[in-house]
């Protein structure tokens, strides 16, 4: 029996509770607390295909909407992760394939803006920022046309580009995510395509290291910590699976060593590790629910494969407990880096809600 259908609603674990909830007028593709305040930025796209940029603030137990407006194309993501804590900047990417900067106390138009590609862009990762990851503050943007670029917030032209091979039909990117920036010179991004497709490109070398196939479509990848040596890559996709990838030990023919959780009886939209602790993660269903999630490493994170090779050994994964919040799928979902346990998610019945997830301290 699939473990994420069981009644998982204990109540000595962690309790989900929903705490406030907001209707929209628009259709949200991402939500993303503002860092070190109590407020939430929502993108989306309107009926017109439009974009949509929503502010809003929780008080007195309420979402209250403080700004909106309208940009020319529909936006499809959002990160703070290259924005510094004082100048709180989103970068966003769009329907049109631009790649835009915001800054929040004006909406008026963007403080950077650059035409990153042909297509729509999924997906957008940042690090750098809020002291998070060393080096500069850089983005990463994946697109239908196939390709993954990287960004200077400085610079109109990319750092550097993944891209289909000449004459090769584009697998259009749909996850991308930095990790391993632990120190001033070593960045990682790894990307994830509609075929299974999984990449990871070294930053330092500026070159493809590693590749191979989840078997589903790959709709959202997040390593656990972006500011450590790589430790585990968690891996969301179609056909309600995920997978979590020990990122410490790779073998010369079995790569690194991974699990694979069937949850959720559908698409796994997203997943994301809890700030304060990144053993615990949070995934999202297309049919309504999260799943709260720990894992439990193994006694001993490696072996040797008998031929003087290390392999890597994978723990468990413990389900916490589970939730329908939604009769639709529930697509974006962003944990407070302020207040352990507070969360913001959207979904596609156009509802933005907060919720409280309590006794994560005790894990």
């Amino acid at each position: 029996r699939d473990a994420s259908s069981a009644v998982m609603d204990s109540t000595s674990g962690p309790q989900l509770i929903e705490y406030a909830s907001q209707s929209l007028n628009f259709t949200p593709f991402e939500t993303r607390w503002i860092p070190c305040s109590p407020r939430l930025v929502c993108l989306g796209t309107n009926a017109r295909n439009t974009g949509a940029m929503a502010i809003y603030e929780l008080r007195d137990g309420k979402i209250k909407e403080n700004t909106k407006v309208t940009t020319p194309a529909g936006i499809k993501c959002g990160t703070f992760g290259a924005s510094f804590y004082e100048k709180r900047q989103i970068a966003t990417g769009d329907y049109s394939g631009k790649l835009n900067i915001w800054d929040l106390s004006s909406l008026t138009k963007p403080v950077f803006t650059t035409k990153a590609h042909s297509s729509i862009i999924n997906c957008i990762d940042g690090v750098g920022g809020l002291n998070i990851g060393n080096g500069a503050p850089e983005l990463v943007t994946g697109s239908r046309d196939g390709c993954v670029r990287v960004w200077d917030p400085r610079q109109t032209t990319p750092v550097c580009s993944i891209e289909p091979a000449k004459g090769e039909d584009p697998r259009e990117c749909w996850a991308v995510a930095f990790g391993n920036s632990y120190n001033d010179s070593e960045r990682a991004v790894a990307c994830g395509y509609d075929n299974g497709d999984l990449k990871m490109l070294d930053l330092r070398m500026q070159k493809l290291v590693w590749e191979c196939n989840v078997n589903n479509g790959i709709v959202g990848l997040q390593f656990d910590r972006k500011d450590i040596e790589m430790n585990k890559l968690l891996v969301t996709t179609l056909e309600s699976r995920f997978r979590v990838f020990d990122m410490r030990t790779y073998h010369p023919t079995l790569q690194y060593s991974n699990l694979i959780k069937k949850a959720h009886k559908s698409t796994v939209w997203v997943g994301t590790h809890l700030p304060q602790n990144r053993d615990v993660f949070m995934t999202l269903g297309g049919n309504g629910t999260l799943n709260l999630w720990k894992y439990r490493y193994p006694a001993k994170r490696k072996i040797d494969d008998g031929k003087g090779n290390k392999k890597g050994v994978m723990g468990s994964l413990e389900l916490l407990n589970s939730k329908r919040f939604s009769e639709q799928p529930i697509i974006s979902f962003d944990w407070s880096m302020d207040k352990q346990g507070l969360c913001a998610m959207c979904s596609l019945d156009q509802q933005l809600r907060v919720a409280i997830v309590t006794k994560l301290q005790k894990l």
